[in-house]
């Protein structure tokens, strides 16, 4: 097989645990559902991770990277907040925000793979900083981790009872969304 097959496997790889992670968490799903999704082999899977842990690590950072690269693709905070803070979004983990779909899971994981969701979690404070209009970098870090701790709390709020209380899960939503545009004056 070239290497360039093989790359091309393992993004496919990557790309699926990572959807199927954020949708249903680590631990109810199995290297054997991951490989056939991804369309190849279980025997497949060892030519590219050493273990499941190792495989979710690396989605964990794939989903992240991915994440940051779309937050910096977008113009303004007033767009972010408008597309992450929406009932799509709540109802769509598998494609959506790896930060909140990851979080309650990350927690219960190895310290590496916490260090890989803490690394990504940089990536998007990062982005989120560049919206911020604070004097110094310090502040400016500040607002921006208040930020995505409120975005990402409000999305697993929502997400946490959209099936038994869905209007209660979108005024989440909406009130979030409205309080921070006033706030960041998005």
């Amino acid at each position: 097989m070239t290497k360039t097959k093989l790359a091309e496997h393992r993004r496919s790889i990557l790309a699926t645990a990572s959807r199927l992670f954020r949708a249903r968490g680590f631990r109810d799903v199995g290297v054997a559902e991951i490989m056939q999704a991804s369309g190849l082999t279980h025997g497949a899977f060892y030519g590219h991770f050493r273990s499941k842990a190792e495989l979710a690590d690396h989605a964990c950072r794939h989903a992240c990277e991915e994440g940051t690269r779309h937050w910096l693709a977008t113009a303004d905070l007033t767009t972010l907040l408008d597309r992450y803070l929406t009932p799509a979004h709540r109802d769509n983990p598998a494609s959506g925000c790896a930060l909140s779909a990851l979080a309650a899971d990350v927690a219960r994981q190895s310290p590496e793979m916490q260090k890989s969701y803490a690394n990504g979690l940089e990536g998007f404070i990062g982005a989120l900083e560049r919206h911020m209009k604070e004097p110094t970098p310090e502040a400016r870090r500040r607002q921006a981790l208040a930020l995505l701790a409120t975005l990402v709390g409000a999305l697993a709020m929502a997400r946490g009872v959209a099936q038994g209380e869905p209007a209660l899960a979108d005024e989440i939503l909406t009130a979030t969304r409205e309080t921070l545009r006033g706030r960041f004056g998005a």
